[in-house]
């Protein structure tokens, strides 16, 4: 039960500065708790209150972000230092976060910070920049980890009889698949390519495999979306019964199927913002559709179409008449809430597109159950 001296602490730390004279911290780790969130919440007051400081400019006056950061990871659990970090980039722009590579190096990296990270990629230089990929490649790293053994475990996991090799011959290496894996460990003194871990191919050939051809919105606004997609699309590509191609748009289109295997390169090729035209993204998604009965176009899209609609429900229509499946996902991702154009997702689904949120491992079985049919 919390006593009455730890509830006036707390309280005194959620009021703030201003509740000072009224109510006293206990410690010294109080003070600088307190100093850590005026720091940051003080900006509610703006910048002529919080410039005002009568005894002499103490506490969190002498805060930089860097040293800001490394308080806030010292005085706090770590899932209130993750709000924290998260409000000062999302809430008060603290860019200058992202602007320091041993800053940067110093914050918890997670999905949220995968995202700010991404929208802000185009600001880093450098050693900056460096540091930023290796943030994308570890927090990648997790949600693959997590995502595979979600898929392993569905309907379309059931479906996957091969895999890649364990018999390790060299009938069986996978050059090209080794080496790119490999590239981010090359000993640029000795000039050696360092192997890590060495690749080897099924001995089963793919025998018509189904095509899925993800095209993915990269407004904004779809960012969760977005990095599901490209670590699907990797785990896609390792999965002998499925040819996939990845494709990302805005006004233009960029097929990123070369680097499908890599979502780290997907997601740094990600450019944010931007106008929106769904039905030139889907004409050339049609155009890469050669067996229309084996091919699954999945639009990941908030529908909000940038040019004339009656364009795109023409293609839509166009590829669910050759006979391919056209399924358009409002929201790829855990929490799978979507925000989009309604009245175009009513349309789609009078076409007979599936047209729906899904969370990764529910799209899995999905595809599985088309693929039954």
């Amino acid at each position: 039960m919390m006593t009455d001296g730890a509830a006036l602490n707390r309280w005194r730390l959620i009021l703030g500065k201003n509740a000072g004279q009224q109510l006293e911290l206990d410690t010294a780790r109080l003070a600088r708790m307190d100093d850590a969130l005026d720091f940051l919440y003080g900006r509610e007051a703006g910048e002529d209150v919080r410039d005002r400081d009568p005894q002499g400019g103490h506490g969190s006056s002498q805060l930089t972000v860097a040293r800001w950061l490394s308080e806030v990871r010292q005085l706090f659990p770590q899932e209130t230092a993750e709000i924290l970090q998260r409000h000062a980039l999302d809430r008060y722009q603290l860019t200058e976060l992202l602007a320091d590579r041993e800053v940067l190096e110093k914050m918890e990296p997670n999905q949220a910070l995968l995202e700010t990270v991404l929208s802000l990629k185009h600001m880093m230089r450098g050693p900056v920049l460096d540091t930023a990929r290796r943030i994308v490649r570890r927090v990648v790293e997790q949600m693959t980890e997590k995502m595979r053994s979600e898929i392993q475990r569905s309907a379309l996991g059931k479906l996957d009889r091969t895999s890649r090799s364990s018999v390790r011959s060299l009938r069986n290496l996978d050059i090209q698949r080794t080496i790119r894996k490999n590239l981010a460990h090359y000993d640029t003194e000795n000039h050696r390519l360092m192997l890590e871990q060495v690749y080897f191919n099924g001995r089963v050939k793919r025998y018509n495999p189904w095509r899925v051809i993800l095209a993915v919105d990269e407004s904004g606004s779809m960012m969760p979306s977005i990095i599901h997609s490209a670590v699907m699309a990797g785990i896609f590509a390792a999965l002998p019964m499925l040819d996939t191609r990845l494709v990302i748009f805005d006004t233009q289109v960029v097929d990123l199927s070369g680097y499908v295997e890599d979502p780290v390169e997907t997601l740094m090729s990600v450019q944010l913002g931007g106008g929106t035209d769904i039905a030139g993204a889907l004409r050339y998604c049609e155009s890469l559709i050669s067996m229309p009965h084996r091919t699954m176009v999945v639009l990941v899209s908030d529908l909000c179409e940038g040019n004339s609609r009656q364009n795109l429900y023409g293609v839509c229509r166009d590829i669910l008449e050759s006979g391919a499946k056209l399924v358009a996902l409002t929201a790829l991702d855990e929490n799978a809430a979507p925000a989009y154009d309604r009245s175009t997702a009513q349309a789609l689904a009078g076409m007979g597109a599936y047209v729906g949120a899904m969370t990764p491992a529910r799209l899995a079985d999905f595809m599985a159950d088309v693929m039954r049919e």
